[in-house]
């Protein structure tokens, strides 16, 4: 019988509140990574049989990986966009509402490209090529996909690369607006979150390539998506307000227009990233956030991103599979965080679980040795069991470290008036990474369909080369914390993180502080010439 001692006593640390609102947003968060994983596994093995059909109906060289590599950079670039448009939203209106309607408009154009694509002759897949059938594997077997322009597909990412950003950045900071400063706290949020985001992700990359794009096709097989993220807009929509006050009245007319805001919001995000780097470089403390989040970051997603989908396509002729390689890396994924949820008493640092994270990358070795044989999908399903403890060690260690970052800075967040230090290394640390996979990746690309010869030595360099130099960057920033060397330490600069917050460190650490810096600055202004007038 199942001991679920372990997690009852976890979920009594928090308030009867903290428990309302973390249902909730666990709801919402499962059917936005359901819908999620449906429409960027679809997207992706659309992109890619497109453009390999176009060079072979028009004869000219392939350039699949290049433009499919560079829609997803410029999707992660587009990221930081969203992100930046909700300092003034979230100003105006309650997290809650803003993450609710990014959502929602995150739908409304995942469904632009099935009505474009209906509107130049696409279909669902013929009756031959549906289960138990496999699909062919030859390019020209595409031809029932709309006749619309393949690039076209890019700008449409790029803006859906905004409404994801938004939803993105308030995932990454809503824990602590909702359980405070504790880091005990915090690490059993994030881990409970992350195992449902990920139980959701492993069931919609496996429903894709198992049912959805086998049997619509990839270029519909993201019909439910604008489904799922209106039932993760209505569930996001029952978590309170978690501490906002609308202005009325005389205070909202002094607040600044949105397009002042947006405006400040740009200044202040690029004065949070100089903020950010400036807090990370020149303190050993934090020194070593950028090596163990940032780039540990971008190796699990050029894992799932860009290893994978070559592995689907070149290795195996089909490029659903990718979604059976990225479900395994979900579940593992999914093991991970709720090890850290279980024993988080055991691990007190993130020291330990980034370096497994690490060692474990060394794993893809075995891809370049790999000859599967073609359009058989349990030669997918190979892959994907690899995939798990990769994953496993990315995913214990991110969730323990955004844990750590959280808690630590929360402790900061006095000395600064106008940036707030968590939000400010948080910018930072998502912009590097961004940045990182935005410039590589579209380079290894493009090296991918100019190589000539066997595609087992592209995936020695990308796969093999690529992450070993990954693996040795993140185990040795782990050595940079004072108490590192220890193989499990106790704690980290003798800081300790597992008490709340005193009274004046929560007044602090408010929700909305990071954004609200400009509308302080005018309603000041505002007062003081109040107070002049009246003299």
């Amino acid at each position: 019988m199942v001991n679920l001692g372990p997690i009852t006593k976890a979920w009594d640390t928090f308030t009867p509140g903290e428990r309302r609102n973390i249902a909730f947003y666990i709801l919402g968060i499962m059917c936005y990574k359901f819908g999620l994983e449906a429409f960027n596994g679809s997207i992706s093995a659309l992109m890619t049989n497109k453009y390999d059909y176009d060079a072979w109906s028009t004869g000219t060289a392939k350039q699949t990986f290049t433009k499919q590599q560079l829609a997803v950079g410029l999707n992660y670039a587009f990221q930081c966009v969203g992100s930046i448009l909700i300092a003034p939203l979230i100003q105006r209106y309650a997290t809650k509402n803003v993450l609710s309607v990014a959502i929602l408009v995150f739908g409304i154009f995942t469904a632009i490209l099935l009505i474009v694509d209906a509107a130049t002759g696409g279909s669902f897949p013929p009756e031959e090529y549906q289960p138990p059938n496999t699909h062919p594997s030859d390019d020209e077997a595409f031809w029932y996909y709309g006749r619309y322009n393949s690039d076209g597909i890019i700008p449409v990412y790029c803006v859906t690369g905004v409404a994801y950003g938004m939803v993105e950045l308030i995932r990454r900071v809503i824990p602590r607006d909702i359980v405070g400063g504790n880091v005990q706290k915090l690490r059993r949020m994030d881990s409970i979150v992350h195992v449902f985001y990920e139980i959701a992700g492993t069931a919609g990359s496996f429903c894709t390539a198992l049912a959805l794009i086998p049997n619509f096709g990839a270029n519909r097989a993201f019909l439910i998506t604008p489904v799922c993220f209106s039932l993760a807009a209505g569930f996001w929509f029952l978590v309170s307000k978690l501490g906002f006050k609308a202005k009325h009245g005389d205070k909202l007319a002094k607040q600044p227009s949105y397009i002042k805001l947006l405006i400040s919001g740009f200044y202040y995000f690029g004065q949070s990233v100089c903020t950010g780097g400036k807090i990370i470089f020149t303190s050993r403390k934090f020194v070593w956030l950028m090596p163990g989040y940032a780039i540990a970051l971008y190796g699990h997603r050029y894992l799932e991103n860009g290893l994978a989908p070559v592995i689907a396509r070149r290795y195996m002729g089909q490029s659903s599979y990718q979604q059976i390689m990225v479900g395994g890396s979900n579940f593992g994924e999914l093991l991970g965080a709720l090890f850290v949820f279980l024993f988080t008493n055991l691990i007190h640092t993130p020291i330990p679980w980034l370096r497994l994270d690490g060692l474990l990358l060394l794993i893809v070795w075995y891809l370049p040795f790999f000859y599967p044989a073609r359009n058989q999908i349990s030669e997918a399903w190979k892959v994907a069991a690899t995939f798990i403890p990769i994953s496993f060690g990315w995913a214990a260690g991110d969730v323990s470290l955004a844990a750590y970052i959280q808690a630590s800075l929360a402790r900061l967040e006095s000395t600064s008036s106008e940036v707030s230090p968590l939000g400010a290394v948080m910018a930072f640390l998502y912009v590097t990474y961004v940045v990182i996979y935005a410039v590589v990746s579209p380079l290894v690309g493009s090296y991918i369909d100019s190589y000539q010869g066997d595609i087992h030595e592209v995936v020695l360099n990308i796969g093999g080369v690529h992450f070993t130099i990954i693996m040795a960057i993140v185990l040795a920033a782990t050595f940079i914390p004072k108490g590192s060397l220890a193989i499990n330490p106790e704690m980290l600069f003798n800081e300790k993180l597992d008490v709340d917050l005193t009274d004046d460190e929560k007044a602090m650490t408010a929700p909305h502080q990071e954004f609200a810096a400009e509308a302080e600055k005018v309603e000041d202004t505002n007062r003081k010439g109040s107070e002049k007038s009246s003299l």
